[in-house]
């Protein structure tokens, strides 16, 4: 019903940037809010960043003043720009994103995953 599709994983040093995207397609009348959320080997799944379609964003206090959520309500989309990157980043970051789907059901949707690894 809704497919999320990221990019923009990788390696990357600590103290680098790294910026993630991605795409919701689908039969949907909107998706409100998206976000990020990632997950660390042994650990649960954490929710990074959420950014509604007005603009207004929040943030995992860790991430907050490094990581910037921004997104394009024409062509749903949504961006992660990760700066400062420190080894405890490293995860596996989630789309995802809360759909009105044509059928008038709200649901969250998740995608595959994108792989980011900080190294020290």
């Amino acid at each position: 019903q809704v497919q999320l599709l990221e990019s923009g994983g990788g390696l990357v040093q600590a103290g680098g940037s790294l910026r993630l995207s991605c795409v919701a397609s689908g039969r949907f009348f909107s998706v409100n809010p998206m976000g990020w959320s990632r997950q660390a080997p042994g650990n649960e799944r954490e929710l990074v960043a959420t950014i509604t379609s007005s603009g207004r964003s929040n943030y995992t206090d860790s991430v907050k003043d490094r990581f910037t959520i921004s997104r394009d309500n024409v062509k749903n989309t949504v961006s992660l720009e990760m700066n400062s990157l420190k080894p405890e980043d490293t995860a596996v970051y989630y789309c995802t994103a809360q759909a009105l789907l044509r059928s008038g059901v709200r649901r969250t949707f998740w995608g595959q995953g994108t792989q980011v690894t900080v190294s020290s």
